[in-house]
């Protein structure tokens, strides 16, 4: 469940949740546009150009020629923490019926004429966002524009195409977590840890809400929340960025503005103790997850709690940042081992609450609480003697390497611009996270682990295992599922 460290990298980098240039002509109009005034990074080595429609909508365009391919995401600041109690999963489950359909396209004529054009294409739903994403031949901008914002501006569906694709969603719900232990543990200790926040709540839903939804529930949340100035147009690839501005303004500019509805603070009280739970399902081993309340990096603005999120975003990577790293070694190693395996995964960044994970799998006759005093006590031992400088160099140089290894996707560029507008970080925070993230020290890693590992911001849970019982009930294709 918990991601490795080149995922978790890729986290902190683009925070991306996702299961995975113009070719045309000149429009008409564009050469109009060239007096326009457009923003674009001071630096050199960041490309993007920022627009704002005559709607409210932001543009953000990288041009990349390596190849004649362009992706073209939105990308909307609303996710499952938007949603109110009672409605749990109802984002989500909207995601999926932005396929079916518009008074002028049927249900699954979306994907069938983005197929026909060359492309590929999918949603994805977080916490934090939505989005939706083509991936063409850069010659197609234009009709994968009018067709994404035609879904954006006027997607309708009957009822019955509704009752449809929730049974999906709860199939997919099925799949993926009530017959997945460590999913329905983390889902509890998601739940347990945070009294208040949003970010308790699956992105999938509770059953129970699922099983209540109506298509009129997603309706509504589609009005309240799919509003021009809620979101972002990201095209990355082979493109001239006017030509762009003028193909968005054309589609998705004439899309009538309305306010970004209301967000209430939900804010998550002080924790005053350690929580712990046990968790009972039929498994073959046991498990442990240890979550710390950490601090998360909200802004590139340098503050106290900023550093510190990046300070355990190091630790983590030093616990389980490469093959052989300290939990590795300490843990999983040798006759007298604890555990099969084990891991380390900082939050970082969000909207809401972040927190700092250990976790491990006991190995055969070790109990799950040997394993979580070890874990704990790994965190001690950098608290107590701190880190080497060799060890900060060898993550740090994943981190580059890292960095240069993603830029070689125009979809993952995209996918980066999508994830930083949405948590209102500049197009460039990537390049700005690497630079502060080199510059931390060993004295602020040993910091952190003095800082936030106490009982008052842990919670604990153990996943008991329960003899596994005949054979799995037959499952049905998910037909239909986006993902």
């Amino acid at each position: 469940m918990k991601p490795n460290f080149l995922l978790d990298i890729s986290l902190a980098l683009a925070l991306a949740a996702v299961p995975w240039g113009v070719g045309a002509q000149t429009p008409a109009g564009a050469s109009a546009l060239a007096g326009q005034t457009e923003s674009t990074p001071a630096s050199a080595a960041a490309k993007t150009h920022t627009f704002t429609l005559s709607n409210g909508m932001t543009l953000w365009v990288k041009p990349d020629r390596r190849a004649p391919t362009a992706v073209h995401m939105v990308w909307l600041r609303v996710g499952s923490m938007d949603e109110v109690d009672g409605t749990s999963g109802v984002a989500h489950v909207l995601e999926h019926m932005l396929f079916k359909g518009t008074p002028t396209l049927a249900a699954g004529e979306f994907s069938r004429r983005v197929a026909a054009l060359g492309g590929r294409e999918n949603a994805f739903t977080s916490k934090d966002y939505t989005g939706y994403y083509q991936q063409i031949p850069s010659s197609q901008l234009e009709a994968v524009m009018r067709l994404e914002s035609d879904r954006f501006a006027n997607n309708q569906w009957p009822d019955a195409e509704f009752a449809k694709e929730l049974e999906v969603v709860k199939e997919e719900r099925r799949l993926r977590t009530d017959d997945n232990p460590r999913a329905q543990l983390y889902e509890m200790l998601s739940a347990t840890a945070l009294a208040a926040s949003p970010y308790r709540r699956p992105i999938v839903g509770w059953m129970s809400d699922l099983q209540a939804m109506t298509a009129q529930d997603a309706r509504d949340f589609y009005r309240k929340w799919y509003s021009p100035a809620n979101a972002v147009v990201v095209v990355a690839g082979d493109v001239e960025p006017l030509q762009v501005k003028a193909l968005a303004e054309k589609y998705y500019g004439a899309i009538p503005a309305r306010p970004v509805a209301d967000r209430k603070p939900q804010q998550e009280p002080a924790q005053q103790g350690l929580r712990r739970f046990e968790f009972k399902a039929p498994a073959e081993q046991s498990y442990v997850a240890l979550a710390f309340k950490v601090p998360r990096l909200a802004s590139m603005q340098v503050t106290p709690d900023h550093e510190d999120a990046l300070a355990l975003t190091v630790l983590s990577a030093v616990l389980d940042g490469y093959s052989g790293a300290r939990l590795e070694r300490a843990l999983t190693q040798g006759e007298q081992r604890l555990a099969d395996s084990v891991g380390a995964h900082n939050g970082l960044m969000g909207r809401g609450p972040q927190f700092f994970y250990l976790e491990g799998v006991p190995a055969k006759g070790q109990p799950p609480e040997a394993l979580e005093a070890a874990l704990r006590a790994q965190i001690q031992r950098v608290a107590d003697e701190g880190v080497t400088d060799a060890e900060l160099k060898r993550v740090k140089t994943q981190w580059v390497a890292s960095e240069i290894y993603k830029l070689d996707s125009v979809f993952n560029q995209a996918r980066e611009l999508g994830v930083a507008w949405t948590l209102g970080l500049p197009p460039d925070h990537g390049e700005q996270l690497i630079a502060r993230l080199r510059q931390i020290t060993p004295v602020q890693v040993q910091a952190v682990a003095k800082k936030y590992f106490g009982d008052d911001k842990l919670t604990v849970a153990i996943l008991r295992p329960q003899p596994l019982s005949g054979q799995p009930r037959p499952r049905r294709a998910a037909v239909g599922a986006r993902h």
